[in-house]
């Protein structure tokens, strides 16, 4: 039997159904949760680049999580949410948004790869790059509704479609998921 992601839910999860740009909002399962961590482990980017979703694997070591399925008026994350390391640890890119941008602008020692990403050039590549998908806050989870160690992260698109398909929702490139994994305060 599939599960209702529209079901009624509790206090966490109606209060981010409230939020703007919200579509979906349901907690996922220990079978999906499986698939997803096998789906997570396959990902590579482009070049072959290995991918860490660390915040995904932390996720995983949390009591509950909630899939959130979001439009483009869902507010932008609070800090990157990949950034590109040398196989010794040191900062080759980040994601840039529109209200971090001016931390970048008229310097030299910056290349825009895209309007969201920037490379520092300067810092060299030692082989064994990686993206990395750290774990990012989520502020509207927190004490004062019941969560402690409260994280959110980014499925890989793979996930995001197993994800669709298992609840049987659509699968419209207008959306996307983000992960809200917490633990309950008894």
């Amino acid at each position: 039997m599939t599960p209702n992601p529209d079901a009624p839910g509790d206090k966490q999860l109606e209060i981010i159904r409230g939020l703007r740009g919200v579509v979906h909002a349901f907690y996922l399962d220990r079978t999906i949760l499986e698939e997803l961590r096998e789906e997570e482990s396959k990902v590579r980017a482009m070049g072959d680049i290995e991918v860490d979703n660390q915040g995904f694997k932390q996720a995983l070591e949390r009591d509950s999580v909630i899939c959130i399925v979001k439009d483009p008026r869902f507010r932008p994350p609070p800090e990157p949410t990949v950034v590109l390391e040398s196989g010794n640890g040191e900062l080759i890119g980040e994601e840039v948004f529109p209200f971090t941008m001016k931390k970048y602008e008229n310097r030299d020692d910056v290349v825009f790869l895209s309007d969201g990403f920037v490379l520092f050039p300067k810092v060299k590549a030692t082989g064994g790059e990686t993206f990395i998908m750290p774990p990012v806050s989520f502020p509207e989870l927190n004490e004062s509704n019941g969560c402690k160690d409260v994280i959110s992260c980014s499925p890989a698109p793979t996930s995001d479609l197993k994800i669709r398909s298992y609840y049987g929702l659509e699968d419209d490139s207008r959306l996307a998921s983000v992960l809200v994994a917490f633990n309950r305060i008894n």
